[in-house]
Parts: structure tokens; C-alpha cells; sequence
């Protein structure tokens, strides 16, 4: 089963860049990250073509979070539990039945923070910390699940091409990494990490300053597996070459292989 995250940076924008990755890649479920739609203007018609169904937590103009699967989608839930206030689409989370059993998918676009010393820095800390209690809830039932999605956190130095570089940015600071390792410390793994240790492994250039070119990157986006799918983690892939096709998201995708 290939499970894949990407943050598309708008959905209507890289539709042709969409279908095209679903055609090539072929994922059995894909996480979207900031899709930047309402629910009744994603392209459902469009990929029920290519044989998925969709789930769709949007909001009109930014955030926004999808599910993809060639498989039906159960149980679906939107929104991050923990803050009935928050009215920021950044989280959905589904089942799909495999031979294996089943398989809980989520996708998840963290909030950003910047800049730091605001109430968005603030918004992004309490946010990963309600993550991390439905990850240790959902850890709890034991089985198969994979936390895909743009994190925005970058977990190490290897990450980045320049570290010194985001250092007084929220993606890189010491609070935002810790969240992210009290994710693995919960029990969860880096699914790339799993595969590969060596640096040079991005998933986002900015759109300024020539960054794809100088391959000025870093690694946010991120598929984090429960020990029962960690078990069954054969291979992951960053397709770094849609970067480099016209008008890209900034983002790539992450694809990761598993039996399941």
C-alpha cells in the first residue's frame, strides 16, 4: 500500500500537477495540505475519475486539508479535537479497510507560528500540543495509523540546507522541535527517517530568492507511523521533481510503501 502527504498550495491552481502525480505515483491514499478550497469546490469529479474518493475538510481562500483514496473512506473525522473555538481547517482523519485489517490515515497542516513572538507562534505550540494528545489517544487503540501531512516544524539540522538560516523562524525553533520529538517519543516514527539518514532529503523551496534553484531547502513534511505500521514500513520516496515543473507548489510529496 503506498500512502503519500503533499501540500498542493492550491488545489485549483495544480490540478493538472494533482491528476498527474495520481496517474504517475498511483498512491492508494493521498494526503492534500492547504488546498485553499470550500468542500464544494474541490475537484471531486475530477479524481473519481481517476478512481478516488475524497474527503474534504476546506475553507474558503487558505488551510484546508484532503483525503484521497482509491479505497472507500470510513469514519471520517475534520477538525483536531481538543479546541471547539478553532475554526481552522487543518485536520482530517479517516479509516480504510485493507487486507491487513484497517488502516486510520490523517492528514494535517500544522500552523506555520511566524512571526515569532505573536499570537501565531502561541496558536502553533497549543495546536501541536492537542496533536500530540489525540496521537497518544489514537496510539492508545493499537492499531495501524499514519500521520501525514505539512508540519512545519524542521526536526534537525540535516533538514536544512542552511540550518543558521531559520533560526529566528518558527519552523526551526527549540519549542516546535520538541513537539515534534515528544511525537516520536509517544512511540511514533519518521517513516523517511526509518529508511534514510542522510541529509539533502527536502520537501519545500521557497518561491524567493532563486531557493529550488540553490537547492536552498528544508524537510516539513512529514509521515509519522504507529509501531503496527512502522512494522510494515518498506520504502519512502520525496518526489522532488515536481518542484521543477511550471507554476509547482512549493512543496513536494512524500510517499511512503508499506505492506498492509
Amino acid at each position: 500500500m503506498r500512502i503519500a502527504t503533499w501540500n498542493v498550495n492550491s488545489v485549483k491552481q495544480r490540478l493538472d500537477h494533482l491528476t498527474g502525480f495520481l496517474k504517475e505515483v498511483q498512491p492508494d491514499v493521498l494526503c492534500l495540505q492547504e488546498i485553499k478550497c470550500v468542500d464544494e469546490a474541490f475537484p471531486t469529479a475530477e479524481v473519481a475519475d481517476l478512481g478516488y474518493n475524497a474527503a474534504v475538510h476546506g475553507q474558503k481562500g487558505f488551510n484546508g486539508v484532503a483525503l484521497l483514496s482509491r479505497l472507500p473512506l470510513e469514519d471520517v473525522r475534520r477538525g483536531l479535537p481538543g479546541d471547539e473555538s478553532d475554526n481552522q481547517s487543518r485536520y482530517i482523519e479517516a479509516v480504510v479497510s485493507v487486507p491487513s485489517g484497517a488502516v486510520r490515515v490523517a492528514s494535517i497542516y500544522l500552523p506555520n507560528g511566524n512571526p515569532l513572538g505573536t499570537e501565531k507562534f502561541a496558536y502553533k505550540l497549543a495546536w501541536m500540543e492537542r496533536l500530540g494528545e489525540h496521537m497518544r489517544a489514537l496510539l492508545a487503540l493499537e492499531e495501524a495509523a499514519i500521520f501525514g501531512g505539512d508540519y512545519n516544524v524542521i526536526p534537525d539540522e540535516r533538514d536544512a540546507k542552511d540550518p543558521a538560516a531559520w533560526i529566528g523562524d518558527a519552523l526551526f525553533q527549540p519549542e516546535s522541535r520538541a513537539f515534534y520529538r515528544a511525537f516520536l517519543n509517544l512511540g511514533l516514527t519518521d517513516a523517511l527517517r526509518a529508511c534514510r539518514d542522510e541529509g539533502g532529503l527536502y520537501t519545500f523551496w521557497d518561491y524567493q530568492a532563486g531557493a529550488w534553484q540553490r537547492d536552498f531547502g528544508i524537510r516539513i513534511d512529514h509521515l509519522l507511523l504507529t509501531p503496527r505500521a512502522a512494522d510494515r514500513l518498506r520504502a519512502v520516496e520525496v518526489h522532488k521533481s515536481l518542484r521543477a515543473l511550471a507554476k509547482p507548489s512549493d512543496h513536494v510529496p512524500v510517499a511512503a510503501d508499506l505492506d498492509l
